[in-house]
């Protein structure tokens, strides 16, 4: 039976993985002030003069240097040049170092703190555009930017790495990513993108100290970060004390598939055995207890009290696509293979936006989208979904 739908799968995948690409491409340029629009909301339409966030920007050029690694070939050596060109002369502090976390409409900096989230994400996109384009200036700032954060933000003392800082690197009260994220001076979030960023880095450079970094991640995530039910803890006090009983299901099940593939990249035997077998511990749980009767991905969960948060977010939707395929090649249990689909199926008929383009932000229990969600925006990026779909489609392809 999977052998029958593995195609038609891989198939859907590619149509649409063109198609978010195609939305990027013609909807999102800045043609009056330069690099990519800021904001676009749920109904298509552009908020003139919104502000440009570094998290949207390093992903959009992560995801047109991946597209072009995955199609081997060029067609969006345009808006990948154009992102690169953005990022280095508008958010790359050239006095401080790192990267700022906002500029106005014009380019301007308008909020200069030092999110390490952000600073990872300049790594990973830089490091993915290097592959593509082979352009030093972007590998000679990523390596600077690697380095910034080993001195700047690792704690030698108790291992991870601090949150945030203000413009010149100094101590913040409010080190939070978000307005909806705890205070807390290390979380999961930030380092699984660190995680993330360093693979692919070492991926280009085979570097020895990027090597120790990234062996060092790993074994944080399996000694301190994965708890013994197989969710991640999210925050924490610098020595590591849980500060949270969230539950995020959408991130449980990328960081497994992403501790995989990192452990891979390294050739490490050990590491390799180990995520493997997180992953499918992890995949288990997940599908226990993170999948609605509809088969869309719960957004989160509180452990303490059990309530349940019954939204179901579009990035959540394609990682447990990943992590699902990323469980049936490692155990050729078709059981795997099946909860994707489903979960792909729900995602075509509630979180794609046919009418418009590219997915929604998020919907509700019954699958309806909030309509003041944008499409484009801080954290509604292309990454995500681009990522996951060409994940899938290789692993069919090569399966």
């Amino acid at each position: 039976m999977v052998a029958e739908e593995k195609d038609s799968y891989a198939l859907e995948l590619e149509f649409e993985l063109k198609r978010i690409l195609d939305y990027w491409q013609k909807q999102t340029l800045d043609t009056k002030y330069g690099g990519f629009i800021g904001r676009i909301d749920h109904f298509n339409n552009c908020i003139e003069n919104a502000p440009k966030g570094i998290i949207l920007n390093t992903r959009i050029l992560w995801t047109f240097s991946r597209a072009n690694n995955f199609y081997k070939d060029s067609r969006y050596a345009n808006e990948c040049l154009r992102a690169f060109a953005y990022l280095y002369d508008h958010f790359n502090d050239k006095r401080y170092g790192g990267v700022f976390w906002e500029v106005d409409h014009t380019g301007k900096p308008s909020n200069k703190r030092k999110q390490i989230y952000a600073q990872a994400f300049c790594i990973y996109a830089l490091s993915e555009y290097y592959k593509y384009a082979k352009n030093s200036k972007a590998l000679i700032w990523a390596m600077q930017l690697f380095n910034l954060v080993e001195e700047k933000a690792y704690d030698p003392e108790f291992g991870g790495y601090i949150e945030a800082f203000d413009e010149n690197w100094q101590n913040l009260e409010d080190q939070r990513l978000s307005e909806k994220d705890l205070n807390a001076p290390k979380t999961t979030n930030t380092i699984l993108h660190i995680l993330e960023a360093y693979t692919t880095l070492y991926e280009i450079t085979a570097d020895a100290q990027i090597e120790k970094s990234l062996k060092r991640l790993i074994d944080l995530f399996l000694g301190k970060i994965f708890n013994s039910q197989n969710h991640l803890k999210l925050f924490f006090t610098r020595d590591w004390e849980s500060m949270s009983t969230e539950i995020s299901y959408g991130h449980d099940i990328e960081a497994a598939w992403l501790l995989c593939h990192a452990a891979n990249v390294l050739g490490d035997a050990i590491l390799v055995k180990k995520t493997n077998e997180l992953l499918v511990a992890v995949v288990n749980t997940f599908t226990s207890e993170a999948i609605d009767v509809d088969f869309g991905v719960w957004n989160s969960k509180d452990s303490k009290t059990m309530a349940m948060d019954k939204d179901k977010h579009w990035w959540a939707q394609v990682e447990a696509m990943v992590g699902l395929c990323y469980a049936w090649i490692k155990t050729k249990d078709d059981s795997y293979f099946n909860h994707s689909r489903q979960i792909w199926d729900f995602t075509k008929n509630n979180i794609i936006d046919t009418k418009n383009g590219e997915w929604f932000f998020r919907v509700n229990a019954t699958g309806v989208p909030y309509t003041f969600e944008n499409k484009v925006g801080p954290w509604k990026c292309p990454y995500h979904n681009s990522r996951g779909l060409i994940e899938i489609i290789s692993i069919l392809n090569e399966s």
